[in-house]
């Protein structure tokens, strides 16, 4: 049978995006048919009810957002009664829609309006750019890879999944590091000896310190998932499920061109924070309870009267006083200020920056109808600067609590890390787009707006 021809495969691939192309034109259509039917159901069977049920659904959602601020941002008979209202109020919201006898319209209209979502979320799903990292091959399997580890990451993951031996059957030379061991200076002798590929079985914050070793000496360097959340090992793909699946790589790897963050010259692979989770994490008790510190110390901070009053300036840009700062090797997708999410790609050469604000219950409400002004901004840079009305601040690094001297400068390093993971990893699933009625509504035009999303 003939191959096609190259002229064949063009066709090919044009009659395939115009494919995509209507299916798209067509799911953002349906999108906005199922939102006018979700408010027709709402006016035709609840009639004027209608207008109470939004006045009372708008009402709970204020009540709940005000109720979830209290509760964090202050301590005592405050903070439980917040937490009982906020569990109560959809409760009575529900109640009221029952007695009214407009339950079921609410359920139904509200059902309508989940599909309008998830045709809207499919429609603009099909137009992103390329979100994939480029793989390139491998060079020829390490004459001498050596790979440290950590035994006490992710609760003694390197000995459950039997990690060293594992990789020593593959030819690597691995050090078990103690508790007293300069990890960075354990990296650079390796290198030294004739080290020709770096790894490390541990937490972001060791992963960080030998990553810039790597990058210093272009050497090939392997992720293996054995810290306890493994970001990192997140947004390259690798399974973090079976830490030993990623030794794959000393045998059969691609190879990933990823940045690296500097903050003070110090690398990191995820990112630095200051202010509010700086503070938490800075904390003794922070590893041993996570969720109780994280609610002891956040009434002070919320509310200014702990840690230092921060400035950061990015491009011209200037952050006043926020009361948390993410600054990040890459962005984080933008629906995710905490910065827990994912990143998509590592390689974009910027540093994603996320600076929060929110000082009262009123604010709080505007940042959850997407008002930022005063609650959150988001910016992309190559450099930032953050200043402090004190000599040194805590900053998180990876999740290791630091102190820094003020001035704290933080910049990209792009490119920097060539990180070797194996060809055969679960990969990173296609990020969410975000909510854009506007981009929908083009859609639904019959216009692509992929070149738009590029620039």
């Amino acid at each position: 049978m003939p191959e096609p021809s190259a002229c064949d495969a063009k066709t090919m691939t044009s009659a395939a995006i115009a494919q995509g192309a209507s299916a798209q034109r067509w799911l953002a259509r349906l999108s906005f048919v199922l939102a006018g039917l979700a408010i027709v159901i709402l006016v035709v069977f609840a009639q004027l009810a209608s207008l109470a049920m939004l006045a009372v659904a708008l009402a709970a959602a204020v009540a709940s957002v005000a109720a979830a601020y209290f509760f964090l941002s202050r301590r005592g008979i405050v903070r439980w009664l917040s937490l009982g209202v906020f569990v109560l109020v959809p409760i009575a919201v529900v109640v009221i829609f029952a007695v009214s006898g407009v339950l079921w319209v609410a359920i139904v209209s509200a059902g309508v309006w989940l599909l309008a979502g998830v045709t809207a979320h499919q429609a603009l799903k099909g137009d992103q750019p390329d979100w994939r990292m480029p793989e390139y091959p491998a060079q020829p399997p390490a004459r001498h890879p050596y790979l440290i580890m950590n035994p006490k990451s992710g609760g003694g993951k390197v000995e459950k999944f039997d990690l060293k031996r594992k990789a020593e059957a593959l030819g690597a030379e691995v050090f078990v590091l103690d508790g007293a061991t300069d990890v960075a200076a354990v990296a650079r002798q390796a290198v030294a000896n004739g080290a020709d590929l770096l790894g490390v079985a541990g937490g972001d914050g060791t992963q960080a310190l030998v990553a810039g070793i790597a990058a210093e000496h272009d050497l090939p360097f392997v992720v293996i998932s054995a810290g306890t959340r493994n970001h990192f090992a997140l947004d390259l793909g690798l399974n973090r499920e079976d830490p030993a699946a990623c030794l794959g790589a000393l045998v059969d790897g691609v190879e990933l061109r990823v940045d690296l963050g500097l903050i003070n010259g110090q690398p990191f692979v995820n990112n630095a924070s200051f202010g509010a989770y700086a503070q938490v994490v800075e904390s003794p008790a922070y590893r041993d309870d996570k969720i109780g510190t994280t609610l002891n110390l956040l009434p002070d901070l919320l509310q200014g009267h702990r840690g230092a009053q921060l400035t950061a300036q990015v491009d011209g840009t200037q952050i006043e006083a926020p009361q948390a700062l993410l600054v990040s090797n890459n962005p984080y997708r933008t629906n995710d200020i905490a910065g827990l999410g994912r990143r998509a790609r590592l390689d974009g050469g910027v540093l994603g920056v996320i600076g929060v604000r929110v000082r009262t219950a009123g604010q709080a409400i505007d940042l959850l109808r997407g008002s930022s002004a005063e609650g959150v901004m988001e910016l992309t840079t190559q450099q930032i600067e953050i200043t402090a009305d004190a000599a040194q601040i805590p900053v998180g690094v990876d999740g290791e609590a630091v102190t820094m001297s003020t001035p704290v400068t933080s910049t990209t390093w792009p490119g920097a890390l060539r990180v070797q993971v194996p060809r055969g990893r679960p990969g990173i699933p296609e990020p969410e787009p975000p909510a854009n009625w506007a981009r929908l509504r083009r859609l639904a035009g019959g216009r692509r707006e992929g070149a738009e999303v590029m620039r």
